[in-house]
């Protein structure tokens, strides 16, 4: 079973993370999630969902909402450093960010592991396992485009939510689909959230 982590900062976009999770855990997969104080006031905000301050309340709720079997998802606070993600020893194959904040983005790319959120994106970069960054909303300046590419050229995976429109979605959960759609692929995560461009 594939060991993917996830983690939510506090930017705007948090529908996407939460359906990938929802997604990751409908197909099997071991969710590690994180998330910081930020994220909670965006989905509050965003979702007018309340994420619980303790990891196990968190753990016991999303579980519940997204049908994890036992064990399949587990929650992690920020500064739980014996997390199995914070040591390169026992590293998720996958790591993905979403939604990322600048401020996330530019700790990572300078190698600033302060908390469990950069930490496990330190250790997933050094240890050569796939980090996806979807950084919150546009527009971007020229120090986060320099951090973007600074993470590129260490191996991770900028993944704007830029939605296209081909598939001519009807209501936003078609729009959210199409970029968790995208990170699933990046993941090599087998999904039917929209139909394959030239299939029959």
């Amino acid at each position: 079973m594939k060991t993917i982590a996830v983690a939510f900062t506090g930017a705007s976009g948090l529908p996407y993370g939460m359906r990938l999770v929802d997604c990751l855990i409908a197909a099997g997969v071991q969710v590690q999630l994180l998330y910081s104080q930020a994220a909670q006031v965006v989905a509050k905000q965003e979702m007018d969902f309340t994420l619980p301050g303790r990891p196990a309340e968190a753990e016991a709720e999303l579980g519940a909402r997204f049908h994890a079997a036992p064990g399949q998802l587990k929650v992690y606070g920020l500064q739980e450093w014996f997390a199995p993600l914070a040591s390169g020893s026992n590293p998720p194959d996958s790591y993905v960010i979403c939604p990322c904040t600048m401020g996330t983005l530019a700790k990572v790319a300078a190698g600033m592991a302060d908390d469990l959120i950069t930490r496990a994106a330190d250790v997933v970069l050094k240890e050569g396992r796939k980090l996806i960054i979807v950084p919150r909303e546009t527009p971007f300046s020229v120090i986060h485009l320099e951090n973007m590419l600074r993470l590129a050229k260490a191996g991770a995976v900028i993944l704007p939510p830029n939605p296209g429109f081909y598939h001519h979605p009807t209501d936003l959960a078609g729009v959210v689909d199409f970029v968790v759609a995208r990170i699933l692929d990046q993941l090599g995560i087998e999904h039917a959230l929209m139909a394959r461009w030239g299939a029959e």
